[in-house]
């Protein structure tokens, strides 16, 4: 049975060979391990196994895990939808959040953010195929909510983030990833200096890394699957 630490190794290698093969250089990728509903034991393994950045969707699970491993110099990122009502315990406990699509999120987590620690790092969700099922906002609102959170002092968006249909066909995840380097280099001709792209999960990564990605989000190809209880 392969080990976590095993695991690990063998998607930083995938990582490289991918980017290498898109004529990237690897160490601009970000890991981000993916580790909700998953116990601090898995997290301190994948720890000592030389990861350090982790992402949760869920606020309730998130929490104990935090302060459990409060001792370990990691970052934390919120990976979740954002509701109104868990904005100062994500401001007061994560280092990004990635899913960011409304004004008053961005001025309730601006405020909430405790002094003393540095601006809230963000990424602004697109929903470029008008899923439904998922969330965030279209391309064409995009510039008016980059120019109204602008300025907040406690929330520095550095970047966008999607998520593609659930699909093996690799034509569509390169037109979505595609598109969503392309709004980032608009904006940037705008002068928003955005720098990260997160995009790509553990099936779509070779993809999101040819078209761009600076942070990868996996999970299953770390911890392997889930206990469906």
């Amino acid at each position: 049975m392969t080990s976590l630490a095993e695991r690990l190794s063998q998607l930083r290698q995938q990582i490289s060979s991918t980017a290498s093969s898109c004529d990237r250089d690897p160490s601009e990728i970000t890991l981000l391990a993916v580790s909700k509903t998953r116990p601090v034991e898995d997290i301190q393994a994948a720890v000592a196994a030389g990861q350090t950045a982790f992402g949760e969707n869920y606020l309730q699970d998130a929490l104990p895990k935090i302060a459990a491993l409060q001792d370990l110099d990691l970052e934390w990122h919120f990976i979740g939808r954002i509701q109104s009502n868990k904005t100062r315990d994500i401001a007061g406990h994560f280092s990004w959040v990635h899913a960011l699509e409304k004004l008053k999120h961005a001025r309730r987590l601006d405020s909430q953010r405790p002094p003393g620690l540095p601006p809230l790092n963000a990424c602004i969700q697109l929903n470029l195929t008008g899923e439904a099922s998922k969330g965030g906002i279209s391309a064409e609102e995009l510039p008016a909510l980059l120019e109204n959170i602008h300025d907040l002092p406690h929330l520095k968006v550095r970047g966008l983030m999607t998520m593609p249909p659930a699909s093996a066909d690799e034509r569509l995840q390169h037109q979505v990833f595609g598109r969503l380097r392309e709004l980032l280099e608009e904006m940037n001709r705008q002068g928003h200096g955005l720098d990260t792209l997160s995009m790509g999960m553990s099936g779509d990564m070779r993809a999101a890394i040819c078209e761009g990605a600076t942070m990868v989000r996996i999970g299953t190809a770390i911890f392997g699957p889930r206990d469906s209880k």
